[in-house]
């Protein structure tokens, strides 16, 4: 193979994977991805069987929402969407969507605050209808 041809064969795909590595997290965020995820852990949360395990889920859900920067991350907590961007809210571009993630957020956070299984349940329940709308 001459020089030629290995720089011409080889020069159009490093471009492409230099751009991608130089890209803002921001420019690869998936929002959607990080929306289907935090409703999939508010289902997981309204079919836990202990309020310890409701609250972990909703933690995983609320930290999906609003991302490492956000004031009600807990990074004590997994952040399941860790590498999709930086959380539904800040990735999120539509102005009804971002409401509706911030209603799902608070819905959330009162979620965690909430010692009784039932209860916590449903409003994990009502976090994830939120959140599948959302979708």
């Amino acid at each position: 193979m001459t020089d030629k041809s290995f720089r011409t064969k080889w020069a159009m795909p490093l471009l492409v994977l230099a751009a991608l590595l130089l890209l803002p997290a921001a420019a690869l965020a998936d929002a959607h991805s990080e929306i289907v995820t935090a409703a999939m852990h508010a289902g997981l949360a309204s079919k836990s069987d202990t309020v310890k395990m409701v609250h972990t889920h909703l933690h995983h859900t609320l930290n999906c929402l609003v991302g490492p920067k956000g004031a009600a991350f807990d990074a004590a907590e997994m952040n399941p969407c860790a590498h999709s961007g930086n959380g539904a809210i800040p990735d999120t571009t539509d102005a009804k969507t971002k409401a509706a993630l911030q209603a799902a957020a608070a819905e959330a956070e009162k979620g965690l605050k909430d010692d009784n299984l039932k209860s916590a349940q449903g409003v994990a329940a009502d976090v994830a209808a939120l959140l599948k709308a959302a979708e």
